[in-house]
This record gives C-alpha cells, sequence and structure tokens, in this order.
C-alpha cells in the first residue's frame, strides 16, 4: 500500500510538471473561451420558458462534456511504450491511473468554477435549489459533469492504441452524450437503458431538478407563453426534473458511479495491454 501511494504521488508530481511544461494549461483557457460562447447565447432568454431553460442547459452540458473529454482524450495512449516499460520495473496500473484522476480534479475544478462564474455573468440564476442554494448545485453539478468526462476521456485513452484512435473514437462518443440526453429525443426502451450510462442525461437530470423544470407556473411552455389561445395548455412532466433531493442525489450519485466504472475499465485495459510485460 505504502509503494502504491508513493507511486501515485510521484506520478501526480510528474503530472503537474508536464502541465506545466507542455502548456497544457491551454485547456483551461480553452474552457473559459467555450464557457463565454454557450453562455452569453443562452443567456438572454434561460428563464422564459421551459423549452429555453431546458436548450440553455443542454448547451451547457454538452460544453462541459467537451471541455472535459478534450482534457485527457490523448493523454494516456502517448504513453503506452513509457507505461510498458515502468510496469516491468514495478510500476502499479491503479496509482498510475489515479494519479491522473486526482490530478485532474484540479485542473476541472479551475473550468468548473470558469463555467459557473462565466454563466453568472450572463444568467440570472433563481436563488433556490433542491436541497440547497441554487448556484452551489449548479457548480457541484457542473464539477461532477466535467470531471466525469475528463475521467471517461482517459478510460478511452486508455483502450485506444494510439492518438489517432481516440481522436476518431472521441466524436462518436460525444454523439452519443448528446443523443441520450434526453432533450433533442424522448428516450424508451433501450434507448433509455444506455441514456442511463451517459453524463449528459444525469447532468441534465441534476440542472433540471435544481431549477424545478416541471413547475409549470414558473417555466411556461413556449407555445402558451406565445400563443394566449393555449395559455391553459399542460405540458408533460418529466420525471428526471422532478424538483427533489433524491432526484438530485441520484443523478449525482449515477455520474459518481459512472465515474467509477471508468476508473476501472481504465486500469484493466492497461493492465491487460501489458500482461506480457
Amino acid at each position: 500500500m505504502n509503494k502504491r501511494l508513493a507511486q501515485l504521488n510521484v506520478y501526480f508530481k510528474k503530472n503537474f510538471r508536464l502541465f506545466m511544461n507542455q502548456r497544457n494549461w491551454k485547456f483551461i483557457v480553452i474552457a473559459a473561451v467555450i464557457s463565454f460562447l454557450v453562455c452569453a447565447i443562452v443567456g438572454k432568454n434561460m428563464y422564459n420558458t421551459f423549452e429555453d431553460t431546458q436548450s440553455g442547459f443542454f448547451a451547457i452540458i454538452s460544453a462541459a462534456i467537451w471541455v472535459g473529454i478534450f482534457n485527457s482524450i490523448q493523454r494516456i495512449c502517448k504513453e503506452h511504450n513509457t507505461i510498458a516499460a515502468e510496469y516491468r520495473s514495478g510500476l502499479h496500473i491503479s496509482s498510475y491511473i489515479m494519479s491522473h484522476v486526482l490530478f485532474d480534479f484540479f485542473v476541472c475544478l479551475c473550468q468548473a468554477i470558469l463555467l459557473m462564474v462565466i454563466c453568472c455573468a450572463f444568467i440570472d440564476f433563481p436563488s433556490d435549489g433542491t436541497i440547497m442554494a441554487a448556484i452551489p448545485e449548479y457548480f457541484i453539478t457542473l464539477l461532477l459533469v466535467i470531471w466525469g468526462a475528463d475521467i471517461m476521456g482517459i478510460m478511452i485513452s486508455s483502450v485506444s492504441s494510439n492518438p489517432n484512435v481516440a481522436m476518431t473514437a472521441m466524436p462518436f462518443v460525444l454523439i452519443l452524450q448528446l443523443v441520450m440526453s434526453g432533450v433533442l429525443f424522448k428516450l424508451e426502451g433501450w434507448s433509455e437503458t444506455i441514456a442511463n450510462i451517459t453524463y449528459s442525461k444525469w447532468g441534465m437530470s441534476a440542472l433540471g431538478s435544481t431549477a424545478d423544470l416541471n413547475n409549470g407556473n414558473e417555466l411556461p411552455s413556449r407555445i402558451s407563453a406565445l400563443d394566449p389561445m393555449f395559455a391553459g395548455f399542460k405540458r408533460e412532466m418529466i420525471d428526471m426534473y422532478e424538483h427533489e433531493a433524491g432526484t438530485l442525489l441520484a443523478a449525482w450519485g449515477m455520474i459518481a458511479l459512472i465515474s467509477v466504472v471508468c476508473i476501472v475499465v481504465s486500469i484493466l485495459s492497461l493492465k491487460f495491454r501489458n500482461r506480457n510485460s
């Protein structure tokens, strides 16, 4: 155990040196630029109607997932030869992966803070959330989604043979996340099952729960807001947006669970790749 912790510390410091020497801090700048563009577009009409709010959250979650996965999608596969050599010398794969996961937490924390600050500059968030004030709930959700997407990037990089393969897989993964968010299409049957293992669905669920998207009085449907003839129109309530502590905590828990699975897959894939080393 002490050896594993010592290796984790060594690789954590190595990640920091690489972060500075290879100017990987540019990912934080990129996150700020993407956050600015998204929030500047969605902020003006964010809480006018249900559709405006849902679309705004969808854009923010999409940006968070893109930022997170872009942090790490090429990192592990670039080091496959180095990992193989160090594995023969006693490297614990779990220590190696966890050093990336823990170091990336601080990178994702900076990105989440930037995203939240920029969101607050453009969006007038409500004061009340589900279990606490709204802004802390939004921040926790965005941090979990960005960090989770980063860990998913580590997993993809771990199973990819080289950076080109990882970058080829990235668009498919992002499209899957967006399609399975529950915003673009109604999820039923097998699609709903697949959606349960995506960050987009649970990120949307958490944001929707905090915002109380099912509140038809505060967030009327666009058709009833635009046309007085439909003033009494009642839209369908969506279970994953229930304004309850259980809904929010379940969404956070599922994001964390998916991340843990990604970590396990990353460790097992690298062990399998280096089984003969």
